[in-house]
């Protein structure tokens, strides 16, 4: 199942996308304005550094993370961020993954 889901966050990472304009926010990085793809239960985008975010639902209130090097070659593997689970606080917000890390997404409308 692991091998499985890796596969699927890089296809849905190398794929094409349609891009939506949004406003991410990512603890210890920061609010920005990003380029949202979306693909059936996932989503990702380019950090400011240039590493690239995934998240992969797996239920209906979790999902997990991954984040890839920004010169990260097809074959190599993500670092796992973890299990999240929907902020109760905070609309479009996921927290709980390894070390603290939560992210925020708000499509512009």
């Amino acid at each position: 199942m692991k091998i499985s889901m890796v596969a699927l966050v890089w296809a849905a990472m190398a794929s094409v996308a349609h891009a939506e304009t949004a406003q991410c926010s990512v603890d210890g990085v920061g609010t920005f304005d990003c380029d949202l793809s979306r693909d059936g239960g996932g989503l990702t985008f380019a950090l400011p550094d240039g590493k690239v975010f995934a998240f992969a639902l797996t239920g209906a209130d979790e999902g997990l993370g991954y984040l890839s090097a920004a010169d990260a070659a097809p074959g190599s593997y993500p670092k796992e961020l973890g299990k999240m689970t929907p902020a109760t606080d905070a609309p479009g917000c996921w927290v709980g993954g390894k070390d603290g890390f939560a992210f925020c997404v708000r499509v512009a409308q």
